[in-house]
């Protein structure tokens, strides 16, 4: 394709030598010009890393004939954005509308003037030009939008890490587990139509704001060493709402499509249970929305294995035999088949990113 500076290539495809020569005059003060006697050839070197910018392709040609040197290139991912003029004797508007069906931009008919294909080639790249420019911008706009989603559910599960400081690597862990939990499942029939490559991006993003709703528990109650009592524990289980609230109100301002609304789901849901004993609503089964499902096992596998003020770290190989014991009553039974088939892999992430040593040495207790 065009490089900086660089005049841009023109490929002329004719199996007559004549229409060549009398094309290549034409366009030589302005374009650089390629040619090609025969479709295969032209296919070839449209596939080139040095690919051309504009394709003049003849139609009645051996071997190949244009209309499928056409197809070919368009149904190449790396050629389909070349564009093609055709030019040919075949004047039938039949001709001319299977030739614009098969994505072709132009049609000429010979005998040709030439100063008319300069205009019509010079035309199609400055529109290709334009059309380049907005693809662009619109991946740089995009680039923008993504980084703006990770900055800002970054800044905002910062909050939650903040209000307890010995849970920092908390958030690395959980969602590099929600993100291999959600690789191995999505082939699975069951979840195959939720997990495709955006939903893990946005799991994996969305994970650290599964507890941002204890920014509005207090003190006394996030940080006790001890059991809390029945009603500690009940003003606990709102930090669920409380996120979820909060990711509301600024996913109506984004709107319904908002990045924020996976991230709403998995606050409000990750304490919820398979048998339905869970909080805050006490919801069951496949009524759980499958990202709260995900997070349950990150959030408990990693609680298990970390330390705390009201426990010690338990190894890897017992986090595992407990969520295994939850298994369809706790957890929903395929996710916990998941976590098993890919437990080694969290292992991994919890050593990686381990806040104390003492972890370190436990994890790895058989």
């Amino acid at each position: 394709m065009t490089r900086f500076n660089d005049k841009p290539t023109i490929l002329i495809v004719d199996d007559t030598a004549g229409n060549i020569e009398v094309l290549s005059s034409t366009l030589r003060p302005k374009y650089r010009v390629r040619a090609a006697k025969n479709g295969i050839r032209a296919l070839s070197i449209a596939r080139e890393a040095s690919m051309p910018d504009l394709i003049l392709l003849d139609i009645m040609m051996p071997e190949m004939d244009g209309y499928e040197t056409c197809r070919q290139l368009k149904s190449d991912p790396l050629t389909k954005q070349i564009p093609v003029i055709f030019i040919t004797a075949l004047a039938d508007e039949g001709d001319e509308e299977k030739g614009l069906t098969l994505g072709a931009v132009d049609y000429i008919t010979k005998p040709f003037k030439p100063v008319l294909v300069l205009a019509r080639v010079d035309n199609q790249l400055e529109l290709k030009r334009h059309r380049d420019n907005l693809e662009e911008l619109v991946e740089e706009r995009t680039r923008e939008l993504m980084l703006t989603q990770e900055a800002t559910i970054e800044a905002m599960g910062a909050l939650a890490e903040y209000r307890d400081p010995e849970t920092g690597g908390h958030i690395k862990r959980t969602q590099n587990y929600m993100k291999v939990m959600a690789e191995t499942l999505k082939d699975n029939n069951r979840f195959k139509d939720y997990l495709d490559e955006e939903t893990i991006r946005l799991l994996y993003l969305s994970a650290p704001l599964h507890d941002i709703g204890k920014v509005g528990i207090s003190d006394n109650i996030l940080c006790k060493p001890g059991k809390l009592t029945d009603q500690e524990f009940t003003q606990m289980k709102q930090h669920t709402l409380m996120g979820s609230n909060t990711l509301l109100a600024a996913e109506e301002k984004l709107g319904s499509n908002s990045f924020l609304s996976l991230a709403r789901e998995i606050a409000e849901f990750h304490h919820e249970r398979w048998d339905g004993k869970g909080y805050p609503h006490g919801i069951e089964g496949n009524a759980i929305p499958i990202c709260g499902r995900l997070m349950a096992i990150a959030d408990v596998y990693d609680a298990l294995i970390s330390k705390r003020v009201y426990k010690p770290p338990f190894p890897h190989s017992k986090a595992v035999g407990i969520i295994l014991q939850g298994r369809g009553t706790q957890f929903d039974p395929d996710v916990v088949d998941a976590f098993v088939t890919c437990s080694d892999q969290f292992l991994k992430i919890a050593l990686k990113y381990a806040d104390h040593q003492e972890e370190i040495m436990t994890l790895k207790e058989e």
